[in-house]
């Protein structure tokens, strides 16, 4: 404990950068896991309610029951909603983009910790290296006292302790982070199928219906409907 208070009193302007590093990423920590625990919702059980309602053609319901849900997954199903009911043949596009959106939301500040992440321990180098020579120099000045190097060493030693564990802390968040948006990348893909297929099923009753009524002259139509209300005659 010592030796640590010797370190920043003496190194306290090489040490700095490595403090401020070690604030931001509490920071980001805390601003991320209380955003992803804002937005946590059961995606399988959504899903499955989702489909019932599309499959009875309801897409008010499904509308309805996506802003229920609430977050991003549920801004993201009534943003792909609102993109059905308007236009089905650029859907993948659009949706694809209100995805994008929504994970610049889910990656936001990430970047912070794996910038900290890779600069940190050689923030810790450079103190450590600036406190070694800054020890020769005493040494060249006073002599030989074994008890000022081996304390300048360690307390230059400190340092590079110091950024190491800011890295390894500010790395193992951004990894955990970066897992996390995968997978409500993985959920937004998992929305994006069942509204395809949607489309794709209406799109086929859309076909069924054309070709039913082709080839028919649009004279005899109003007959044919008319025979079959009234019957044969005799």
């Amino acid at each position: 404990m010592e030796l640590f208070i010797h370190a920043i009193k003496q190194d306290w302007a090489v040490l700095f950068p490595i403090f401020i590093c070690s604030i931001l990423v509490v920071a980001v920590v805390i601003n991320r896991i209380s955003f992803y625990n804002k937005n946590k919702r059961d995606v399988i059980q959504f899903i499955q309610r989702l489909q019932r309602e599309l499959n009875r053609n309801n897409l008010e319901g499904a509308q309805i029951l996506s802003a229920q849900l609430g977050g991003v997954i549920g801004d993201v199903a009534e943003e792909g909603i609102r993109v059905l009911s308007e236009q089905k043949k650029e859907f993948a596009r659009s949706f694809d983009i209100s995805t994008s959106l929504a994970v610049r939301k889910l990656e936001k500040h990430l970047m912070i910790l794996g910038t900290i992440g890779g600069v940190a321990p050689f923030l810790g180098l450079f103190a450590t290296v600036v406190r070694i020579l800054y020890t020769f120099q005493d040494l060249a000045t006073q002599g030989n006292q074994s008890a000022a190097v081996a304390l300048g060493i360690g307390s230059a030693l400190i340092a590079t302790a110091v950024g190491l564990g800011v890295a390894i802390v500010a790395v193992v968040f951004y990894n955990s982070f970066q897992s996390v948006v995968r997978r409500y990348e993985d959920d937004f893909q998992l929305l994006k199928l069942l509204f395809l297929s949607y489309v794709d099923s209406d799109t086929s009753m859309e076909k069924n219906v054309k070709k039913a009524t082709e080839g028919q002259d649009p004279q005899e139509q109003p007959v044919q409907a008319a025979q079959k209300t009234i019957g044969p005659q005799f």
